[in-house]
């Protein structure tokens, strides 16, 4: 079982002038703390124009202060928004090779189609087609992290012509790819492409047994043809966090903000009505009507998972363990939960929750990878990797172009 945690750069209004630049570099002392603490990951979300839910529009940057600061923990993108009116694939084999080198190859690369309207309609992007354009685009990524020269790409969504993009990733042949899964559909999509599962659902026990079971299954099949040049075979589940002696206090200190990411969420993703940068969220949830009873019961008992007791926390975990969940990414900057809390939150966790989990590590991953070995080896074989020849294809110069004889404009 490995750690991460996951950022959104939640900044809930009242705004102050440096609130934006507070929770940012909160974030950081948190990353380097965890860094030292023995966690795995950092995610770092990518969102445009979500006020107040997240203000993590370039989770590159941040990525890149956190390399700076720490040396163990791996860098995660939690996604990376792939239709290409978003992010040109270029720019994002650019900016995850560039990550990977500056961290000594420390990148995770997760990525996804997108989510609200609220974002893909500023973009153009049609939502009807993300999926598609997000298959298009991640084969085109990976090739350009291993292909010398690219050779180029005519699609539907992509029109480039071969170039050299530069540089290339430090782990080869490129960083662990992951994508975002909400649903069902998403973690067999995940698992027919060989690549990590990001679970951001929110799920009973029960549910992510069944879609870990589903996802192994899915890998060890003929269905699986791996989009990049190597297969990630990994399931995470994301599930808001706080560790505490005294289980009240622990919800005491976690659920203002969890609150706050559940009525953000619900209210950009499902309410809607929103005002772009004028909508106080605090007002647009008590506008809303109560959910159901039996909605409220299941999702307070689903997000209430990851809060509670070190030895609450170690049984949550052991029963995720036992499912199959590879690793756990812990949503700790919810909302307005304090700094230090968060702070004094992880450092408990590490020190009394962490070590059972280290001990047997490696047992796990070794039995996993012999496990996988023979069905990763045939989905590798499915791959097909056409040769295209592109020795002949030459980009003339700015001043070769400017010096070629013009057509005459004479009559």
């Amino acid at each position: 079982m490995r750690f991460g945690l996951i950022y959104l750069l939640q900044n809930p209004r009242p705004w102050t002038e440096d609130g934006e630049e507070r929770v940012l570099n909160e974030a950081l002392d948190q990353v380097e703390l965890a860094d030292r603490l023995g966690f795995d990951t950092v995610w770092a979300s990518e969102h445009h124009f979500l006020d107040e839910y997240s203000h993590s529009s370039a989770p590159e940057v941040f990525l890149a202060a956190a390399a700076a600061r720490t040396t163990n923990i791996r860098l995660a993108h939690g996604i990376v928004t792939l239709p290409p009116a978003v992010n040109h694939p270029a720019r994002i084999a650019e900016r995850i090779a560039m990550l990977d080198l500056v961290s000594g190859g420390r990148v995770e690369f997760g990525s996804g189609q997108g989510s609200t309207q609220h974002e893909l309609g500023a973009f153009g992007v049609d939502r009807a087609t993300k999926r598609e354009q997000w298959r298009e685009a991640i084969g085109v990524i990976t090739r350009m992290f291993t292909e010398v020269p690219f050779t180029g790409h005519q699609g539907e969504w992509v029109d480039m012509p071969p170039r050299n993009v530069l540089p290339k990733p430090k782990q080869k042949p490129h960083p662990p790819l992951w994508v975002a899964c909400s649903s069902p559909e998403t973690v067999e999509t995940a698992a027919r492409n060989g690549v990590g599962a990001l679970s951001f659902a929110f799920m009973t026990p029960e549910e992510a047994k069944e879609r870990v079971a589903t996802y192994y299954r899915t890998i060890e099949s003929d269905d699986c043809v791996p989009v990049g040049k190597a297969v990630n075979a990994n399931f995470a589940v994301a599930l808001p966090f706080l560790c505490h002696a005294n289980e009240e206090t622990a919800y005491e200190r976690a659920m203002g903000g969890v609150d706050f990411y559940v009525n953000s969420f619900m209210h950009f993703y499902v309410q809607g009505g929103h005002r772009p940068g004028t909508s106080d969220l605090k007002t647009e949830f008590a506008k809303q009507p109560p959910v159901p009873p039996e909605n409220a019961a299941r999702m307070d008992t689903v997000v209430r998972r990851g809060i509670g007791t070190p030895q609450k926390l170690a049984e949550m975990i052991r029963v995720q363990e036992e499912a199959g969940v590879d690793e756990i990414i812990f949503q700790v900057q919810l909302g307005a939960n304090k700094h230090e809390h968060i702070c004094e939150s992880l450092e408990l966790f590490a020190r009394e929750v962490m070590p059972e989990f280290a001990e047997r590590r490696e047992s796990r991953e070794l039995a996993k990878q012999d496990r996988l070995a023979l069905p990763v080896k045939k989905a590798m074989e499915r791959v097909e990797s056409p040769v295209v020849d592109v020795s002949d294809y030459v980009i003339r110069s700015d001043m070769e172009e400017f010096q070629r004889p013009q057509p005459s404009t004479e009559s």
